[in-house]
């Protein structure tokens, strides 16, 4: 569900600059509002998980976001525009929080990895999510659009409502969230989720505007650009669990990597928008694994209670998604989305170079790798 209607948001991006007459560089503050609600209730969302347990914040944050597209579509001007990103992207942020957490508290009942598999089904639905509301938008356009995002997310909310895991409240964690851990190890994995997460917002907030400005891609071509990155992605999360079983985190997040690299580039140097859908499917490859990992690394911290390293990877990875992508739109204004994503492969050689860090992820299944 929450991937559904954030995938359902992209294709909407070109309309909504195009209403509210924004340029590249307005664009991306905007993106930024979304970005800073979410950073902004993440926290809030951690300490309310404490005290509640995640299936609860899951749920209620969920009922949140149901009404967003549709406040985004009715927006009328700046103000009430960023008034809704604000609480679009705060309620995402404490949603994604709580699901994450409740991923890995099902680990943990089940003693193998299943992190990959819950983010391939978040994949699943941005894939549906962006692939329909393009071909939707040019037939109902975006208030018919939005509508039926809505309906749907409800329905997908209605058949995940009873299967979350109920998990006890840890009220003594509660404290302990407000601190920021010494330990400089969860820090370098959220810099490494950071970096993963950079291209995949790139590819979100910037891949339809990229295929229709640059490549002069249609409204419903301009769609599949995160369709065929969620697609791939989706595909290899659902089997990043057994891979990541027999090989290893380490060597599954380095050959994930090399694979995002080539990708990015590919979709930066295409001559074409059918060209430049095939690298970010290609590169949906390489990223589909990364954040996962790293995701389960931060839970498995020695030491370090889950709940906090989870806390500070979770945010610093999500602000790569979430806030970075106001800078590219800045970047871009002056020389062009091409450019910027040539430039992403080198936050991804940085996760090549911390990739040894990935080993605490095996701490779930056992595999000693």
């Amino acid at each position: 569900m929450n991937g559904f209607v954030v995938g359902s948001w992209a294709p909407k991006i070109p309309d909504f600059a195009e209403r509210l007459q924004l340029t590249k560089f307005q664009l991306g503050l905007m993106i930024l509002v979304f970005g800073l609600g979410s950073l902004t209730m993440m926290p809030i969302a951690g300490a309310q998980i404490a005290k509640h347990g995640s299936r609860v914040i899951s749920r209620a944050t969920a009922i949140c976001v149901l009404p967003i597209l549709l406040a985004l579509t009715v927006a009328s001007n700046v103000v009430t525009a960023a008034i809704a990103l604000f609480l679009f992207g705060g309620f995402i942020g404490a949603m994604d929080v709580a699901m994450n957490a409740n991923a890995v508290a099902v680990e943990k009942s089940m003693r193998r990895a299943i992190m990959s598999s819950c983010h391939a089904f978040w994949s699943l639905g941005g894939l549906i999510g962006s692939g329909l509301g393009g071909f939707v938008i040019a037939k109902f356009g975006v208030l018919g659009h939005a509508g039926l995002a809505t309906l749907l997310a409800l329905i997908f909310l209605a058949g995940a409502w009873a299967i979350i895991l109920s998990d006890p409240p840890h009220p003594d964690e509660k404290k302990e969230k407000t601190r920021l851990p010494i330990d400089p190890l969860p820090w370098l994995l959220g810099l490494m989720a950071l970096f993963s997460m950079v291209p995949e917002g790139a590819v979100l907030d910037w891949g339809a505007l990229y295929l229709r400005q640059e490549l002069s891609a249609s409204v419903a071509l301009s769609g599949f650009g995160f369709a065929a990155f969620s697609l791939t992605m989706a595909i290899m999360r659902f089997a990043g669990d057994l891979v990541r079983d027999r090989l290893g985190a380490v060597k599954t997040l380095r050959v994930c990597t090399l694979f995002a690299i080539v990708g990015m580039l590919a979709a930066a140097f295409a001559p074409s928008a059918e060209i430049a859908i095939m690298g970010f499917a290609f590169c949906g490859i390489g990223i589909s694994n990364m954040v996962p990992i790293a995701f389960s690394a931060a839970g498995n911290v020695p030491g370090l209670k889950a709940g906090i390293g989870l806390s500070v990877v979770t945010t610093m990875g999500y602000s790569g998604m979430l806030v970075a992508p106001s800078v590219i739109g800045f970047v871009a204004e002056h020389v062009g989305f091409g450019v910027v994503f040539m430039a992403l492969p080198v936050l991804l050689v940085v996760v090549l170079v911390f990739s040894r860090l990935a080993r605490y992820a095996d701490g779930i299944s056992g595999s000693g790798h």
